[in-house]
């Protein structure tokens, strides 16, 4: 996937997240806060809301939304999904998609914003881009 010429991550996203890889339409971030499995895509455009996109990158990204929340229910156990646009404090597009546990550290409140924060270890990153290279091959390319 290339990038648009002008495209470049939001420092925010840059400064809280590791880029895992690319999917078709989008980069694979994980927030650094092992808490609970938190992934956001940023897809490739300049674009800041999903219906800006052309039609078939909307699909794109909602195929990329089900890849990684299925990722999520079958390799983090995770008792619910929350997936959200919300983009009020950085601009550039990004969804979130966050497995929650009934045991979790702001269960059953929203997790933006929410106090707690455990950073994850290089060894845990690695692990996780085994899981998606090896469970997403085809789909997955990590950086």
């Amino acid at each position: 996937m290339t990038h648009p010429s002008d495209f470049k991550l939001d420092p925010q996203l840059a400064n809280d997240c590791f880029v895992l890889g690319h999917l078709k339409t989008s980069q694979l971030l994980l927030l650094n806060n092992s808490l609970v499995p938190w992934f956001i895509l940023v897809p490739d455009t300049m674009a800041t809301e999903i219906y800006e996109l052309p039609h078939a990158q909307q699909l794109e990204l909602l195929d990329e939304i089900n890849i990684i929340s299925n990722h999520l229910k079958q390799n983090f156990a995770v008792d619910k999904l929350n997936v959200a646009a919300i983009g009020n404090i950085v601009k550039q597009m990004h969804i979130h998609i966050v497995g929650r546990h009934v045991d979790d550290f702001c269960w059953p409140n929203v997790v933006w914003g929410a106090d707690g924060k455990q950073a994850y270890t290089n060894e845990d990153i690695e692990t996780i881009k085994k899981q998606f290279t090896s469970k997403l091959a085809g789909f997955f390319t990590s950086n």
